[in-house]
């Protein structure tokens, strides 16, 4: 299904089952499918269960403009409001952990419950004179860089250190890192150029100290794509009412990997 935003962009959003909403936010370059294991678990423990594709993302419009935090955000208002979704649970992982935030902060008063941000990209990626522990500026052009010139080959060898497939003793599914490269390159090349500047260079301080639910942090130790130290540690301490809990050895991919774990903590967290 899809709805049409102000822009004339067409959003693309996965709807099932009735009762309380779970409302879930992919990460990059990826899109709505990344949680088919959270969808699956969570239908048929009596919840409705939808998934998006981000603007630029998945099955949405291949948009050339308004690929930033803000106007993802707005995006997901507009199709809140579509659907009428009150008492919701957003859930977010990656940089959909920071679309999360920003939404609850801006446009969720009134219509969130409580948020969940999985290996999320909050408060800041990148390094700067306040972010002094980041990761260098570098890294994120090499990033966009490679997405530009060489985005099919380029997608396939980030799903290594993605799902932390390079690890030592890793068991390596072929498959999951297939469906990773599908859900990417249905995506628009210019959206993900433009996204990697949203997910590193965002600041979501703001958001996360104004959020007044419950959010839970959820964030693997050994994340190879969004560093524990620099991104979950500090995050928590800027919630009003923020509860974090990490996992040795999990990687940035672990609502896939590590999917039966990770459902029970979002699970405990939702009916507390």
């Amino acid at each position: 299904m899809k709805i049409t935003v102000k822009d004339g962009t067409e959003i693309y959003y996965k709807d099932w089952g009735t009762g309380q909403p779970l409302v879930f936010h992919h990460g990059w370059p990826l899109s709505g499918d990344d949680w088919d294991a959270q969808m699956m678990f969570f239908v048929e423990k009596g919840y409705r269960v939808i998934a998006h594709d981000r603007r630029g993302h998945g099955r949405s419009t291949q948009t050339s403009e308004g690929n930033n935090m803000d106007t993802y955000a707005e995006d997901v208002k507009q199709l809140m409001e579509a659907l009428d979704i009150k008492d919701a649970v957003h859930i977010g992982h990656s940089t959909g952990g920071g679309e999360v935030i920003r939404y609850v902060a801006k446009h969720g008063k009134g219509r969130v419950a409580k948020a969940i941000l999985i290996s999320a990209v909050t408060p800041i990626m990148v390094k700067n004179d306040n972010n002094p522990n980041g990761i260098p500026l570098s890294v994120f052009d090499e990033i966009r860089e490679n997405t530009a010139t060489n985005r099919p080959q380029y997608f396939q060898d980030f799903t290594m250190p993605f799902f932390g497939y390079n690890r030592e003793g890793a068991k390596i599914s072929q498959g999951v890192r297939d469906n990773w490269w599908r859900q990417g390159m249905m995506g628009g090349i210019k959206a993900h150029y433009d996204c990697v500047k949203a997910f590193s260079e965002t600041d979501f301080t703001e958001d996360l100290k104004n959020a007044d639910v419950p959010v839970l942090v959820l964030h693997g130790e050994d994340d190879q794509i969004v560093p524990f130290e620099t991104t979950a540690v500090v995050a928590v301490t800027l919630l009003k009412n923020g509860k974090l809990i990490s996992y040795p050895g999990f990687p940035h991919g672990m609502p896939t990997t590590e999917a039966a774990t990770i459902n029970a903590d979002i699970l405990k967290f939702i009916q507390e």
